[in-house]
């Protein structure tokens, strides 16, 4: 990652010293919630931890991580990756969180199911709530992966052809995506509307165990999402609209690959 500053500026700093603080604070209040469950008998737990109640101490705990998350993000989006696109706008930016964002979930899913093995396979102690957990997180993961393909202009594209047309052509072939976009999102909206605001009135369950809102929650977030990434394709095109039209040579065949091929299966064959 590099170390200049995209956006945030003079903030940088003062938002890294935040970002460390809550984590320290979140860490705290999490160690204080485990040693109260272990050894003062408190009734804390995971079933807790997703309907808090009159848990005050649990509800600032999940305060706290709400803004651990979203200060993480926000200065993990001030620093761009070696092969990232730079952001034009405050859209792109605002991708760019919710990408870093996804990011971190991964890593929260890996420690999830790094802690239900330890349990189920050590300890003969499975969870109730890992898998269901991982499946909720991964879906916001997978939805706000695809925001932040779009922002990176990394979905799949096949340029065979495109390469090819005139620059017009390739502005009306780029139009025509962002419209078929638009098509699908305005699809979904119009089919899907009534049966979210139902599912989140009553905050559908998975009926499971554990019982967490992953349909209305995940359900909703298709839509936000969907509409977030409409918005970014329509964005990427003004961005990309007067830029000089660039070459793409990832279907080029790689005369220096196909010479070290040959020599691998000569080497194979003399062997």
């Amino acid at each position: 990652m590099e170390g200049q500053s995209l956006w945030l500026g003079a903030l940088r700093r003062p938002m890294r010293y935040l970002m460390i603080g809550l984590l320290v604070l979140t860490g705290l209040i999490w160690l204080w919630l485990v040693v109260g469950t272990l050894f003062l008998g408190s009734d804390v737990n995971m079933q807790t931890i997703l309907r808090p109640g009159d848990h005050t101490l649990v509800r600032v705990f999940l305060w706290f991580i709400l803004a651990t998350s979203l200060v993480t993000s926000l200065y993990l989006s001030d620093t761009r990756g070696a092969i990232e696109v730079e952001p034009t706008g405050p859209l792109d930016i605002f991708s760019l969180v919710l990408g870093r964002l996804a990011m971190i979930a991964v890593v929260v899913v890996v420690c999830v199911m790094f802690y239900e093995v330890v349990a189920r396979y050590i300890f003969s102690k499975p969870t109730l709530w890992a898998n269901e957990m991982s499946l909720w997180i991964a879906g916001f993961i997978f939805l706000l992966a695809g925001l932040y393909a779009m922002q990176q202009r990394s979905h799949i594209r096949i340029y065979v052809i495109y390469d090819l047309m005139p620059r017009w052509a390739r502005k009306t072939a780029d139009t025509i995506t962002v419209t078929l976009i638009w098509a699908f999102f305005i699809s979904l909206l119009w089919g899907g509307y009534n049966e979210v605001v139902a599912k989140l009135l009553r905050m559908e369950t998975f009926g499971t165990a554990w019982d967490p809102p992953l349909p209305a929650t995940v359900k909703a977030a298709i839509l936000v999402i969907i509409g977030l990434v409409a918005l970014q394709a329509t964005s990427n095109l003004i961005a990309d609209w007067n830029k000089a039209p660039e070459h793409h040579g990832a279907d080029e065949v790689d005369e220096q690959e196909i010479e070290q091929i040959r020599k691998a299966v000569g080497a194979n064959g003399n062997g």
